[in-house]
């Protein structure tokens, strides 16, 4: 269901085509109201809401071409956004535009008010009319609702373009992607690390038919599947991977050959999905910040923002089961192994470019042992010496660098609240 729910979000045209429809439908019931209703039921109708034929295409000709420059301007704003979210935030970021679905419903809203004043505009003949319409109030109706949407509009590109607003839904995102994996591991399937994987029967390989990236895996199904054949599954890639075509991406261990079909328990596409990839949802928090320090944008503060709350996802995803995970079934038999990246390799991903790029500025270094620390209070303690690893790492940057007498004092003392956070030993740097 996930793939299928991404493949609809993917198809952006969907919703300006489902209000260019709506319009359609809405100006041909209009065409039939004035046709045969309004006639028979005038006394009813205040006559403020009517027009005369004439008047009605003059109203309804200036409203279309108003609209018509609406649409266009509206749609060169997001193209401007656009362009805005790749070379100031990240590329990766645009998908969190792109899927917002404000954007996509304003320029429905233009594109069927338009529709609906150029269709009714077409429908309005002397030669069918001997009286009064009430299309052009419909018309002028929608046109006062393009005009609050507009200015909606408006105010919400100034609230997006904001890079805390991006941050905070891609936090959200994480947190998301993070709380499904506890939801997988804690109600849907049974999991353990600490038994050895000992498959039986005979080996059959599962290759990929096409290349690209493994977006979504139905640990679950897969699960329920072995239990119901009686079989074994091992998982040789990783959400996130890229798989060639021809590579081996599944084993199956049964006693019988089996009809496996990959492509109904998995979705291998042309890009990275944050969906089910927690290592790409942090990725692009990571890519933020480091624009942030870039020389070209200068933003340190910034980084330094989103490197503390990269922290806090840390301490949270410390709480998953990680590693090579066997999923066992009622009975406690093992059903499917499944390489879940390491705590160890996720911290690494997040911090080694941070550390390299950001080693030039000490409040990096400082939001990076902050982070850390947040990391250590939220997650459990026996992820405490992998975390200090990565405080020694991260500290080799200052090899061959010489600190300035506060800036020693400060980051000395973070890394001593870290050493006592994970009950290490002190280290001077």
């Amino acid at each position: 269901m996930a793939n299928i729910s991404y493949w609809i979000k993917e198809k952006f045209w969907m919703t300006p085509a489902i209000f260019s429809i709506l319009a359609v439908l809405l100006s041909i019931g209009f065409f039939y109201v004035d046709l045969l209703l309004v006639e028979r039921y005038k006394e009813f109708i205040p006559s403020i809401l009517l027009t005369k034929v004439d008047l009605a295409k003059t109203i309804m000709g200036t409203l279309s071409g108003a609209l018509l420059t609406m649409s266009t301007f509206t749609f060169s704003t997001i193209l401007v956004v656009l362009t805005m979210y790749s070379s100031q935030f990240s590329p990766r970021a645009l998908k969190n535009f792109v899927h917002d679905k404000v954007t996509w419903r304003v320029l429905g809203v233009f594109l069927g008010g338009f529709i609906y004043n150029t269709l009714s505009l077409l429908f309005m003949r002397d030669d069918l009319y001997t009286h009064d319409v009430i299309s052009t109030f419909i018309g002028i109706l929608i046109a006062f609702y393009c005009l609050a949407t507009f200015t909606y509009f408006i105010h919400y590109i100034a609230t997006t373009v904001q890079v805390g607003k991006l941050v905070d839904e891609l936090i959200e995102d994480t947190e998301r992607v993070i709380s499904r994996y506890q939801d997988l591991q804690e109600e849907k399937i049974t999991v353990s690390k600490s038994l050895y994987w000992s498959p039986s029967g005979s080996k059959h390989v599962v290759a990929a038919k096409k290349e690209g990236y493994l977006q979504f895996l139905a640990l679950d199904k897969l699960k329920n599947y072995a239990e119901e054949h009686e079989l074994q599954i091992e998982i040789n890639a990783a959400i996130g991977d890229f798989i060639y075509e021809g590579m081996s991406v599944m084993h199956i261990y049964s006693d019988e050959d089996e009809d496996f079909e990959m492509e109904d328990f998995c979705s291998i596409g042309n890009e990275r999905l944050a969906e089910q990839d927690i290592s790409y949802a942090l990725q692009k928090l990571v890519e933020i910040a480091l624009r942030a320090i870039s020389p070209g944008i200068n933003d340190p503060n910034t980084a330094n923002d989103i490197i503390i709350r990269i922290g806090s996802l840390l301490g949270k995803i410390g709480h998953l089961e990680t590693g090579n995970l066997v999923l066992l079934d009622q009975n406690g038999n093992q059903t499917v192994l499944y390489h879940f990246p390491s705590y160890e390799n996720i911290l690494y991903n997040v911090y080694f470019q941070l550390s390299h790029y950001g080693k030039e500025d000490i409040s990096v270094l400082f939001s990076m042992a902050d982070s850390l620390q947040i990391a250590a209070k939220i997650c459990p303690d026996y992820h405490h010496p992998t975390l200090w690893k990565i405080q020694l790492y991260v500290l080799e940057v200052l090899k061959d660098q010489d600190l300035k007498s506060y800036d020693h004092k400060f980051l000395q003392g973070k890394v001593n609240a870290l050493a006592e956070a994970t009950k290490n030993r002190p280290i001077s740097i």
